[in-house]
């Protein structure tokens, strides 16, 4: 409906037992007066024996679902007389086909048609939820058909009738529905064959020493040997091993230096730390058992970092030579957030980025005088609307070097955003080929002559490098390496360029329809190109990047408690494992690919959010997939919890943020964000960014205890949080499957329903004051802490807005036929359910993130939230 040729309105009918306005009629002829050749009239619907529209209509379509009780239903179903054409939608339930079956008899009943095959009744199933539906299709051209019939007017259109029925395309396999549930019983069974392990370890360990006791005093030991013997043989060869090996394994971790491979490289560390009192603190502490029974349940519950089941890490020891700061940036343009990635990494032993994307570039939109897009243009996040703002807001960082990681938040047009980022980093390594080579003159000579003949101007970095930026990403922009140096040598830079870019996407389309809205494409399309990037991924060998970060953290800023965060993310990933499945992937090609993203607050359930998480995948991955070592390790980013930042006392969110990092940092996370103290009220200032940044370092390089890497192992509380927890996000699972799975459950918006809730939960808690805050709802100050109101808003400047839109203007001057010929092939490759992603990687070179928007939502459709 938003074309200039279709004009819509609402009639309210006023009153209750009419399915129509009695003013419809004088609309009809306002819009006939008007020229429009098309009316479309809908009515609310009331009952079986509304039939008032026929009055109104040269042709009638009824609607209506197979859930309509008993066949002898039909038969007060008065439009089933009148209406020309009959809409069995929702073709998707349980006995749609009967219906459709029945619903044809009773039309042919009805009209008298006893000489026509029932099977030629005008009757369709449709499942209008899905995109390119051929039952849609096949309503579509039989009501062009009927008009032509009953009005003789011709309304021409190229589409083919469909050869085949409407039938839902399932993500997951119906066989597969009960995935959840499955892996709630194994982790079930495995915590219980644990405990029987751990029994009969402890029965022979007693055995043993009475024997011992025995021998001492000289009785017979015959009838004890028997029992031994006979509970040995229950005793799992596994868990023999654990309790020969235990004692050379704590020696391993005492010893002065300790050796682990990554990857079939060996990496040598010291074991301990020095304090100022000279005293030497273990990095790994391991426990003092001497039962048996104790040795076994801590080695197959929690066991030390590095080793199944992961409880405290899945590395062995800590990266030394960098921290997990991964710092969050996005404003005005791509120069700005340069600007201030480069400030937050001066002078870090790596480059940790993370990229915040204002809601123009969320949408997938390009920037626009549009009133709804150009106040939103570089506005809370960056703009980025092509490949020379991505090669802008990245340069001066190696994308290819082993320090340099970049993280886009970003999730409906996530692939087109990874295209940019692929091809930046290729012509990144282009360019040192170039300057390597000395070829630059050469270059710039075709780069000349490709915009003399266009006849456009090439776009530039805005404004001066800061510190830190060698001009690294800029001597191509405005073109790509293939357009200067010769294929072979573009081809191999490209391959080597995308063996070692390092990073991750957030992708997580499953997400963004539970929580944080930002889809664009349908469900099915989204989660069709994720799968797409993923496949495109193993083919290239594309091994450090991550294709999706399954994200816990909107859904618990739009509301959700710990537990439904944890459940609701582990679902979604465990839902991502059985599609991609689905379509043929091995586990171990794309499981390494997937890393997860989690909120962390100050309530217990967090201190434990990352075990557990680490726990649940581990046990899953091992054996219900059969996946490899690396598969089973669930790597996870944190973020200090945005909605524990109140407008009120500011400087105490400060407090906040370390108390949620130090649970994060004890907990193992592989990377950090921590928030400023002023994102409840503004951007975050450079003084109140380099402050949480402090937050964090002050915690990894002062605090002494976190020289100790496994500090929450051994924790009464901890173990019983760990335990309450999982066995809480497992019985969420159940509920979730009994649904029909997350796919199902999403249908009849269960996630939201239920972060709504416990938001509505919490925020009446903080408002009467049971829940007490700080500053907020007790401890007030002599002013009453009011809230706080900023001296400045940062926002894009009208420079920056209209810089954007004539950078565009000119790109789109520039490549318009090959961004044309490549958004075609874009398109035949969606129809033809080829890899789209293989073909977004060519088409991101020339067109803007708004042309690719639109093209792929011709062939993929748009998204409608289920209602």
């Amino acid at each position: 409906i938003d074309s200039n040729r279709v004009f819509m309105r609402s009639l309210a009918t006023r009153q209750s037992n009419l399915a129509m306005s009695k003013y419809v009629k004088d609309a009809e002829i306002i819009l006939q007066a008007a020229g429009f050749d098309l009316v479309i009239l809908e009515t609310s619907g009331i009952g079986q024996s509304d039939t008032e529209i026929i009055d109104h209509s040269d042709l009638s379509l009824y609607v209506m679902t197979p859930e309509y009780g008993a066949a002898t239903q039909l038969e007060k179903i008065d439009m089933l007389d009148f209406a020309d054409l009959i809409a069995l939608n929702k073709f998707d339930k349980r006995g749609a086909l009967d219906a459709l079956r029945d619903v044809k008899k009773q039309y042919q009943r009805n009209h008298q048609l006893f000489e026509q095959n029932p099977e030629e009744m005008p009757v369709f199933g449709t499942i209008a939820s899905q995109f390119n539906d051929p039952g849609v299709n096949e309503l579509y051209l039989a009501i062009l058909k009927k008009i032509e019939e009953k009005t003789k007017v011709v309304f021409n259109t190229t589409m083919a009738k469909p050869e085949e029925m409407s039938e839902k395309i399932f993500i997951i396999p119906s066989k597969r529905v009960r995935y959840l549930s499955e892996i709630s019983e194994l982790v079930r069974a495995y915590n219980a064959w644990v405990t029987k392990q751990a029994d009969i370890a402890q029965r022979v360990q007693s055995l043993k020493i009475s024997e011992q006791l025995l021998a001492q005093h000289g009785a017979d030991t015959t009838d004890i040997q028997k029992l031994i013997k006979n509970e040995n043989q229950h005793l799992d060869s596994s868990s023999i091993r654990v309790i020969e090996g235990w004692d050379i394994k704590r020696k391993k971790y005492y010893d002065p230096k300790f050796v682990f491979k990554v990857r079939d490289k060996e990496i040598l560390v010291d074991t301990h730390t020095q304090t100022l009192s000279h005293l030497m603190i273990p990095k790994v502490a391991l426990p003092r058992f001497t039962s048996w029974a104790e040795i076994i349940r801590w080695t197959f519950k929690e066991n030390v970092p590095g080793k199944f089941p992961f409880a405290a890490g899945v590395f062995p020891f800590k990266r030394e030579e960098e921290d997990p700061t991964r710092m969050f940036a996005g404003e005005g343009g791509p120069e700005r957030t340069n600007r201030r990635f480069h400030y937050v990494s001066f002078g870090m032993p790596a480059r940790r980025l993370s990229t915040a994307f204002d809601s123009v570039t969320l949408y997938g939109e390009d920037p626009d005088l549009r009133p709804d897009i150009f106040g939103k243009i570089g506005n809370a996040g960056v703009s980025i609307a092509c490949l020379d703002d991505a090669k802008k807001l990245y340069s001066g960082f190696n994308l290819a070097e082993a320090k340099t990681s970049v993280s886009m938040t970003i999730n409906g047009p996530a692939p087109t955003l990874v295209g940019y980022f692929l091809n930046a980093a290729i012509d990144q390594q282009c360019e040192l080929y170039i300057l390597e080579n000395g070829l630059v003159k050469e270059v710039n000579d075709i780069i000349e002559e490709i915009y003399k003949q266009s006849k456009t101007k090439r776009p530039v970095y805005q404004g001066d490098l800061p510190i830190g930026n060698d001009g690294l990403g800029l001597m191509l922009l405005g073109v790509t390496g293939d357009m200067v140096l010769p294929l072979e040598v573009y081809e191999k830079i490209k391959a080597a360029t995308m063996a070692k870019v390092r990073g991750t996407v957030q992708a997580d389309i499953l997400k963004e329809d539970q929580a944080q809205n930002t889809c664009i494409y349908s469900t099915d399309f989204s989660l069709k190109m994720m799968g797409d990037v993923q496949e495109y991924f193993i083919k290239n060998k594309i091994q450090n990047f991550y294709s999706v970060s399954i994200s816990g953290y909107h859904i618990a800023e739009a509301g959700a408690n710990p537990i439904s965060q944890l459940a609701f993310t582990l679902a979604n990933g465990f839902t991502y494992v059985e599609y991609y499945l689905s379509r043929g992937m091995n586990i171990d090609d794309f499981a390494p690919n997937l890393s997860f993203f989690f909120s962390n607050g100050i309530d217990p359930e967090f201190s434990v959010i990352g075990r557990v998480a680490r726990l649940i995948w581990a046990k899953a991955m091992r054996h219900k997939y059969g996946a490899n070592e690396r598969s089973q390790k669930l790597k996870y980013h944190i973020q200090t919890s945005g909605r524990s930042l109140h407008a009120q006392e500011i400087d105490f969110n400060d407090i906040r943020t370390t108390l949620q990092a130090l649970y994060a940092i004890y907990d193992n996370c592989n990377s950090l964000h921590t928030n400023a103290y002023d994102e409840a009220i503004t951007t975050p200032t450079e003084e109140s960014v380099r402050r949480a940044i402090a937050i964090q370092m002050i915690i990894n390089h002062e605090l002494g205890l976190a020289k100790n890497q496994n500090p929450l192992q051994g924790s009464f509380i901890i173990e019983e949080l760990t335990d309450l927890v999982e066995e809480a996000v497992l019985a969420e699972f159940d509920r979730i499957t009994e649904r029909g799975g997350v796919l199902g459950a999403m249908e009849t918006m269960y996630q939201r329903g239920k972060i709504q809730e416990e938001s509505l939960y919490y925020e009446t808690l903080k408002h009467t004051g049971e829940l007490p805050i700080m500053g907020v709802n007790t401890f007030l100050s002599s002013k009453g802490s009011p809230t706080i109101t900023p001296g400045e808003v940062i926002r894009a400047t009208q420079e920056e807005k209209d810089y954007q839109i004539a950078m565009l203007d000119q790109l789109h001057k520039t490549w318009k036929k090959e961004t044309a010929l490549s958004l075609k092939k874009l398109q035949k490759a969606a129809i033809h359910n080829e890899n789209v992603f293989d073909v977004l990687m060519e088409a991101s070179k020339y067109a803007s993130i708004g042309q690719i928007t639109h093209a792929l939502f011709e062939v993929g459709g748009q998204y409608r939230r289920n209602m």
